[in-house]
């Protein structure tokens, strides 16, 4: 039998409004939690105990003269991923403002930097799973579980006549891509890089379709 602490849109709303008042004032006991915010104290204390165990809250004893103690809330930094976050406007606000410093020169250089980053990081993951002389679609199949960790719902098709396509069917960067070329460019030469290969983009989510699609082939030796 499910828990009704944990079910339902009137106790989710409910819990979302006890994360809300601890932010705003801090530890409270159950009592003044559910007087603020016109709830009966056994559906607080409820929606509390299910926080805990998820180590959304953390509850610590106040004793105050003679009797049981009284126990107080507070939300732990693990419930910040449950309030609003506005990356997409910060990450979108630096890259202007390196426009505005060193413009589109600089804006390539920050991103070829991030490939760098993203490059060894991605090299060392696949590294730990397959060898370094696997097989060009193992390497593709293992870059697209990389990738699809990583928010881009991704995946590998390999087709009858033996060609390799890494297709990502969301763009985690979306609001940044479509802002700044630079930003598809450089995951494209990252997936270059990565499988030692020539990677052809094919579709393209921020031209209007409904992936990102890559076609994959050996490199030619020089």
């Amino acid at each position: 039998m499910s828990d009704p602490a944990l079910s339902g849109p009137a106790p989710s709303a409910l819990r979302h409004a006890v994360l809300v008042h601890l932010r705003r004032h801090g530890p409270s006991a159950p009592d003044s939690i559910a007087a603020a915010i016109g709830a009966s104290r056994s559906g607080v204390a409820q929606q509390l105990r299910a926080l805990d165990t998820a180590g959304l809250v953390t509850r610590t004893s106040v004793r105050h003269g003679v009797g049981r103690p009284h126990h107080l809330y507070d939300v732990t930094p693990d419930a910040q991923d449950l309030f609003p976050s506005n990356y997409d406007a910060l990450a979108s606000g630096l890259l202007a403002a390196i426009e505005a410093v060193g413009g589109d020169d600089l804006v390539d250089q920050v991103f070829a930097a991030r490939r760098r980053q993203l490059g060894n990081r991605v090299r060392e993951q696949m590294s730990e799973r397959i060898s370094s002389d696997a097989p060009l679609a193992e390497r593709v199949r293992e870059l697209a579980v990389i990738q699809a960790n990583n928010g881009y719902l991704a995946d590998t098709i390999l087709a009858p006549d033996g060609t390799v396509r890494l297709r990502e069917h969301n763009c985690a960067i979306y609001n940044i891509a479509k802002g700044s070329p630079a930003a598809c460019q450089a995951e494209l030469d990252l997936f270059s890089e990565v499988l030692g290969a020539t990677v052809v983009r094919e579709e393209h989510i921020v031209s209007g379709d409904r992936c990102c699609s890559y076609r994959v082939t050996e490199s030619l030796a020089d």
